[in-house]
């Protein structure tokens, strides 16, 4: 099998486009201006930026006055979520819904708030990774400030019912955040349509540099500081303005936005073709919904092999994937978001993303396959558990349930 490149962590960072880097490079160079400054070049700028924001609206269905520009997507999270929360502290809303399975930037957020008085209901998913909106709807009381909920699941990739999930919240009177990082650019999103009230995007998964991001804020929500310094961001997000990286997401979510129906398909097609190529491996498990998923992901798990040292192989393959998110690779704990779907460690410290990009192709997805099975086979030939599993000793009969059939010897 010949070596082949191929890089299938998109959910972690993508490659900067040619087209984003040709429109940010005048601004390292030519048309340096500060947004401030009152002079042609600072006016430059500041059109520039708005221009952005014109683009970054446009994508999400929203006004141009309703999108801030931060450094990331986990910024957005917390200006989100705290700024809301602290806010209406003072109303006496001190209660948070949010998912087990959400970003630790949503969660350690929580956790934060949970210090400081609030409680917070972490809503159990399923074996399919999908919140239904009954959870949400039977969740909210009188004190409930704030609904967060990812609209697609960093590891997993599973859709959630937003717009469902948002007509509850705003019958109810509750604002709705969503974490939507891994969903620009993937489906179709129109904040107004979908009743949701904030939402968090980050550049670096739509080809954008990384430390750009923005948040949506629906007109009439008032949004405290959650930094002070200065008047930008009308005077919300001090700071001078980041221009190279704001034009970059402004053509980034541009071009993400701009063929999903059809970039989606064949994404789709491509990943069904892994996917059923890989779980015809015996003891394997696709975690999560087939179909309520991102076209793109694909997260299976491998009874009686170790996460680390898969990915390892497959690097030395010339395969980039991930075994879990990438904000928490350097962990050895299972991923919270597999634990979350009921599997046991042993399953879960298992598992394989792949997140596929633009460029994948029917060759790749062929020598994907290939090369998991070669790999999986090879950890399996040194794994004690693997051995324990096949010759049928009890200690391992409860993981049976949880992949697929198994030939015992």
């Amino acid at each position: 099998m010949e070596k082949r490149y191929i890089y299938a962590d998109n959910a972690a960072t993508t490659a900067v486009s040619e087209n984003v880097l040709q429109s940010m490079l005048p601004y390292f160079t030519s048309q340096y201006g500060n947004p401030s400054s009152i002079y042609k070049l600072g006016r430059d700028a500041q059109k520039s930026v708005e221009e952005a924001r014109e683009k970054a609206a446009a994508a999400l269905g929203c006004s141009p006055s309703e999108i801030f520009f931060t450094s990331c997507g986990t910024e957005s999270d917390n200006w989100a979520i705290r700024a809301t929360a602290e806010r209406l502290a003072a109303k006496g809303k001190t209660h948070i819904i949010t998912t087990a399975f959400e970003h630790h930037a949503v969660l350690h957020t929580c956790a934060y708030l949970e210090k400081h008085g609030f409680t917070v209901t972490y809503l159990p998913v399923g074996e399919d990774g999908v919140i239904k909106p009954s959870q949400v709807a039977d969740a909210i009381t009188d004190k409930t400030a704030l609904v967060t909920i990812m609209y697609a699941n960093n590891e997993i990739g599973t859709i959630q019912p937003i717009a469902e999930i948002g007509a509850i919240c705003r019958e109810k009177g509750v604002l709705f955040h969503t974490d939507a990082v891994q969903a620009v650019g993937h489906v179709p999103i129109n904040v107004a349509e979908q009743n949701i009230d904030m939402l968090s995007v980050s550049g670096h998964k739509i080809h954008a540099q990384k430390g750009t991001g923005l948040l949506y804020v629906r007109k009439g929500i008032p949004l405290p500081n959650l930094i002070f310094g200065g008047g930008q961001e009308r005077g919300k997000r001090p700071g001078t303005e980041n221009v190279p990286a704001i034009v970059g997401l402004g053509t980034a979510i541009t071009d993400a936005c701009a063929d999903i129906p059809e970039k989606g398909e064949r994404l789709t097609k491509i990943r069904n073709k892994i996917i059923d190529g890989i779980l015809n491996i015996e003891g394997t498990r696709l975690n999560g919904s087939r179909e309520k998923r991102l076209p793109g992901n694909i997260n299976i798990s491998f009874l009686g092999v170790e996460g680390e040292a898969l990915l390892l192989l497959l690097d030395s393959k010339g395969i980039c994937a991930s075994s879990g998110s990438a904000c928490t690779s350097g962990s050895l704990d299972p991923s919270h978001v597999l634990l979350s779907l009921g599997l046991p460690h042993e399953v879960a410290h298992g598992s394989l993303r792949l997140s596929l990009g633009e460029d994948i192709t029917d060759e790749d997805a062929d020598y994907i396959i290939a090369a998991v099975k070669d790999v999986v086979t090879r950890l399996r030939n040194m794994s004690p558990l693997w051995e324990d599993i096949v010759s049928g000793k009890e200690h391992t009969k409860k993981l049976l349930p949880f992949v697929s059939k198994i030939t015992l010897v």
